[in-house]
């Protein structure tokens, strides 16, 4: 794949906030510290919806893109600021329109004139986006001299690539979408944003917590007793007629403690659990952990807005045994998950905030646990409606950062209803059995039919 820089700029909001803000890191920020960046990919294709050639493209598209960014960080301006710490050693989100080092976003443009959208949605691993979305292996601590927002725009023979890295330690998923929503509302024409974000992090948690972290660490690095294991990832798309199934499935056993039907989330997330699980070919006496990070906007008490501007995520953790897992029906892992996900309130919220508080601890993957399946993002982001003017995304996933076995990212599926996709990073034998696997593809035995539809991804390392 031969892909070019044309140009590289930073783009600051329309009209600078006067005066220096400053915005404490909370404690619900201050764990993804070591992660990388957070990236996003979503590929348009243009068709015959406009002339790609020059200078049409840098007008029509690049300009655009630019000038609604320009406009949606008046909103959003803490994306244009920069990590900063006091003498104590307090992370901060600093913003200064008259500070010269804060160089507001980074904005690249690229084109890659022999790639088509055709090969980028035959999803062959993450290796072919490694070029399309910028800051790979980039520390989120990093963004003390770094952006904290990174685009890359490559111009493709029929359409167009856009790659993005967002600061994890200054914002979640939630936010990351209401961004993007808001970018691209504003390029189609909205003189103002429908939803103001929420900036207010002292909301959130007032807590000074110091840290004494003064170079990145590569979440990677094991403590040297073993390498790695080499992943591979593949994306599963689970349409509707799937989801409907395996959710039924999970409610066809009326639990006996009267607690709630599952939810979608619940029955498929335990499905995957449960067959990655088995594919792992894990003893019956091995525990297995399940790990879902979850936006605690509406747990505290009181509750957060939506559009609470930052991170105001927790990792749920529970787990069983592997042996129990197998051999129960699809309702088990279900109720092990929903069990997790409801006792997660607010006051648990606050007393994991406050623990963390006494003796800080800077996230590492491996602390997702034992043989974990784990579940960033969420399907209930509207991703497949990030228009900026000509048309919805062909496909949208995430980049290389912050992958580890068992980590999958949820997507609405394009299909729209409940159609849900699934990315999903394993080692290489547990992924051929997984793909092998009729129950979790849910063939039909007696015609054959897949209503799920796993499209191979190939190699790719974490």
């Amino acid at each position: 794949m031969k892909i070019k820089i044309t140009s590289k700029t930073h783009v600051k909001p329309n009209k600078p906030i006067l005066g220096k803000q400053q915005f404490q890191l909370t404690t619900f920020d201050l764990p993804y510290l070591a992660f990388y960046y957070n990236q996003k990919f979503l590929l348009y294709k243009f068709e015959n919806l406009l002339d790609l050639e020059e200078p049409t493209f840098q007008n029509n598209v690049v300009e655009k893109l630019k000038d609604g960014l320009s406009s949606v960080l008046e909103d959003f301006y803490q994306l244009a600021g920069k990590l900063a710490k006091d003498d104590e050693g307090v992370f901060r989100v600093e913003y200064d329109a008259d500070d010269e080092e804060i160089n507001g976003v980074e904005f690249s443009v690229a084109e890659a004139p022999d790639v088509s959208v055709g090969d980028l949605t035959v999803e062959d691993g993450t290796a072919k986006l490694e070029e399309l979305v910028p800051y790979s292996r980039i520390s989120n601590l990093e963004g003390l001299s770094r952006p904290l927002l990174v685009i890359q725009v490559t111009k493709l023979k029929d359409g167009l690539a856009m790659g993005l890295a967002f600061n994890h330690a200054v914002l979640d998923g939630t936010a990351t979408w209401h961004f993007m929503s808001s970018w691209a509302e504003i390029c189609r024409g909205a003189k103002t944003i429908s939803t103001q974000p929420f900036l207010d992090r002292a909301k959130a948690r007032d807590t000074r917590v110091k840290l004494d972290l003064t170079a990145p660490k590569d979440p990677n690095a094991g403590d040297g007793a073993a390498e790695p294991p080499q992943l591979v990832e593949k994306v599963f798309r689970f349409s509707d007629s799937a989801i409907h199934t395996i959710k039924s499935r999970a409610n066809s056993v009326i639990p006996s403690d009267g607690s709630k039907p599952f939810s979608t989330f619940q029955s498929l997330t335990s499905h995957i659990w449960r067959h990655v699980t088995l594919a792992r070919g894990l003893k019956p006496e091995d525990i297995t952990v399940f790990t879902v990070f979850a936006d605690c906007r509406r747990r505290v008490d009181p509750p957060m807005p939506e559009e609470y501007f930052g991170n105001m995520i927790q990792a749920i953790f529970t787990g069983t045994a592997a042996g129990l897992l197998a051999a129960h029906g699809p309702e088990f892992g279900a109720s092990v998950v929903q069990k997790a996900i409801v006792a997660h309130e607010a006051r648990v919220v606050d007393a994991r905030n406050e623990e963390w508080e006494k003796s800080p601890k800077i996230f590492q993957f491996k602390d997702a646990g034992v043989n974990c399946v784990a579940v960033g993002s969420s399907p209930r982001f509207k991703v497949y409606e990030v228009d900026f003017g000509w048309g919805k995304p062909e496909t949208v996933r995430s980049g290389s950062n912050n992958r580890f076995n068992g980590m999958m990212y949820l997507y609405q599926g394009k299909a729209g209803g409940i159609s849900i996709d699934v990315e999903i990073s394993l080692e290489a034998h547990v992924m051929e059995k997984l793909e092998k696997s009729k129950e979790f593809l849910l063939v039909e035995e007696e015609d054959g039919k897949n209503l799920s539809n796993g499209n191979a991804n190939g190699n790719g390392l974490v």
